[in-house]
C-alpha cells in the first residue's frame, strides 16, 4: 500500500469571501489590515490565525478569524460561513498526490501543484478544494454530505495502491 493517512481534522471556522466591486481597492484594504495580500488564482496565503485559499476568479476560501473582514469588504463583496456544511481532512504520506489521482480530473503529481498550491476538482463526483500544505500533506475540503463516502472511496483506494 502507497504511504498516505487519511485522517478528518476537528471543524474551524471557514468563510467563502467574494468581492464583486472595486477588486483593487478590496485588495489595497485587505493588505494594509492583514499585511499580506490577497492570493492569487490557484494559491494561498496568510497566518496560523488567517488563511486564504483563492479558488475561483473572485473568490476565496478562509479559514480562521475572519472578524476584519466586514470592514475590509464594505460594500464590495461579502463573507459567507461555511464551516457548518464542510469538513477537513488531510491526507499525508509521501503518497497523497497518488492517492488524489485515483478518482480525480487534475494531475495531482504536477511539479507546479506544490505547497501553497490550491485546486478546486471533482474527486468521485465531489466537488472538493484542495490546499497543498507542505510536501508530505494536503488539504482536502470536502461537502459534509459527501465526506463519509470520499472518506471510504480514499481508505478503499489507498488499500489498492501499490
Amino acid at each position: 500500500m502507497t504511504d498516505v493517512t487519511v485522517s478528518i481534522l476537528p471543524s474551524a471556522p471557514l468563510w467563502a469571501l467574494e468581492i464583486w466591486s472595486n477588486p483593487d481597492a478590496v485588495a489595497a484594504r485587505f493588505k494594509a489590515a492583514t499585511g499580506f495580500a490577497l492570493p492569487k488564482m490557484g494559491s494561498s496565503d496568510g497566518s496560523e490565525a488567517l488563511r486564504l485559499i483563492r479558488y475561483e476568479p473572485t473568490v476565496w476560501l478562509v479559514e480562521g478569524d475572519a472578524s476584519a473582514l466586514p470592514s475590509i469588504l464594505a460594500n464590495d463583496g461579502t463573507q459567507t460561513a461555511i464551516g457548518g456544511g464542510i469538513v477537513r481532512m488531510l491526507l499525508s504520506g509521501k503518497g497523497w498526490r497518488r492517492l488524489l489521482m485515483e478518482g480525480g480530473v487534475f494531475d495531482a503529481e504536477s511539479p507546479a501543484f506544490t505547497t501553497g498550491s490550491s485546486a478546486a476538482t471533482i474527486i468521485d463526483h465531489v466537488n472538493i478544494r484542495l490546499h497543498v500544505h507542505s510536501d508530505d500533506a494536503c488539504l482536502a475540503y470536502v461537502p459534509l454530505s459527501y465526506a463519509r463516502g470520499i472518506l471510504h472511496f480514499w481508505e478503499e483506494a489507498a488499500k489498492a495502491l501499490d
